[in-house]
């Protein structure tokens, strides 16, 4: 090769090398203003989807128990109160909040913040729900109760008393196990639907109404004395029998100083095998209560009647209050065997030991 030649390959050389040099930075500027351009992007959509939805209305959600802080994002996104749900993910983990989110029902607004939503969520600056109030008095039969509530339009009457029968909508209240399998039972359920004013929510169908009350019968047994299942178990008698048995003192008993007189009384003809020969027994049998029961109602057929048959009837007669129940647990102790109301509209009792009292006190009750 001649030397002309070969300093033309030289100078070739020296000006393709400077030439590739700026095809590589440019190469490398493009990526990097590509990767910016991108980044900013990615922080634009990020910042812009972290931004307040637009202004709006009031909103009404329900974050239900057990939701989790993706739920809750998901529900803000489809109510329009945040923009987007899978950003907003991100930063409650990047700010360690969600994990405090209470259910409950909560008015919210597009346009809040994002701090502003995560702080009423964490407070659980909930909604009153809007709710129904009803009261059932002490010595209510299932069937009162029934009309009490379908005359408040509360429930469907034969709805509510088919589900009574049903053991299926008793929820899981521990009392209500100890109902016997027994085909005597007037209505399955009478007696453990506690007497109370309840609150519920508005829309509480009759499955709800009637778990709530056998609940609080749960929840009331467990304010006796401590140490009371001992008692009971000493007594030799069932919770379904101390039940009945307080049944029967609320339906005898007007004037609360009384019922543990009178349930000393039962206890004591129960142990001698006397018949207890309670009207309110015969009252629970008729199609309508009677101000005076005559000597036919006395006979009418029914393991009810406590005239008619030994022991204590089937179940309870009525749902019974706190206090005859203790007075049941915790009688007085006395030697009275016999009652007999007043007629002097104290509505009190006369109390004898001995038949030929009782009739005397009869005689004096009638004066």
């Amino acid at each position: 090769m001649d030397k002309s030649s070969q300093q033309s390959d030289h100078n070739d050389y020296q000006e393709a090398g400077p030439k590739r040099g700026r095809i590589t930075m440019w190469v490398v500027l493009s990526l990097l203003g590509i990767m910016i351009i991108g980044a900013g992007s990615i922080a634009l959509y990020v910042w812009s989807s972290l931004q307040p939805a637009k202004a709006g209305d009031m909103r009404k959600i329900e974050v239900t128990r057990g939701s989790s802080a993706n739920d809750v994002a998901d529900l803000l996104e489809q109510h329009g109160i945040i923009k987007n749900s899978f950003i907003f993910k991100y930063y409650l983990k990047l700010h360690d909040q969600g994990s405090r989110f209470q259910a409950g029902q909560y008015e919210l607004n597009p346009g809040m913040e994002n701090d502003a939503i995560i702080a009423k969520l964490n407070a659980g600056d909930t909604v009153a729900a809007e709710t129904i109030r009803f009261t059932i008095p002490e010595g209510f039969t299932v069937l009162q109760i029934a009309d009490k509530l379908a005359a408040e339009s509360l429930i469907d009457k034969n709805k509510f008393i088919a589900l009574i029968a049903a053991q299926s909508a008793w929820g899981d209240a521990e009392a209500v196990r100890s109902i016997p399998e027994n085909d005597k039972l007037h209505q399955r359920l009478e007696g453990y639907l506690f007497p109370e004013t309840y609150e519920m929510k508005t829309g509480s169908t009759e499955e709800d109404i009637i778990k709530r009350m056998v609940s609080e019968l749960d929840r009331k047994l467990g304010e006796l004395p401590e140490g009371w299942l001992d008692v009971l178990e000493e007594k030799g008698m069932s919770l379904h029998e101390l039940i009945t048995i307080a049944s029967l003192v609320e339906r005898e008993v007007v004037v609360d100083e009384e019922r543990a007189l009178v349930a000393g009384v039962i206890h004591n003809r129960i142990k001698e095998g006397m018949r207890l020969q309670i009207d309110a027994t015969i009252q629970y049998l008729l199609d309508k209560p009677k101000e005076r029961l005559y000597n036919k109602d006395l006979k009418v057929e029914s393991p009810y009647n406590t005239y008619e048959v030994d022991g204590l009837p089937p179940g309870p007669i009525a749902s019974p209050s706190l206090a005859s129940i203790q007075a049941v647990l915790y009688p007085e102790e006395t030697e009275y065997m016999f009652y007999v109301t007043k007629k002097d509209g104290t509505q009190t009792h006369l109390f004898a030991k001995t038949y030929s009292e009782h009739l005397r006190n009869i005689d004096k009750s009638n004066q």
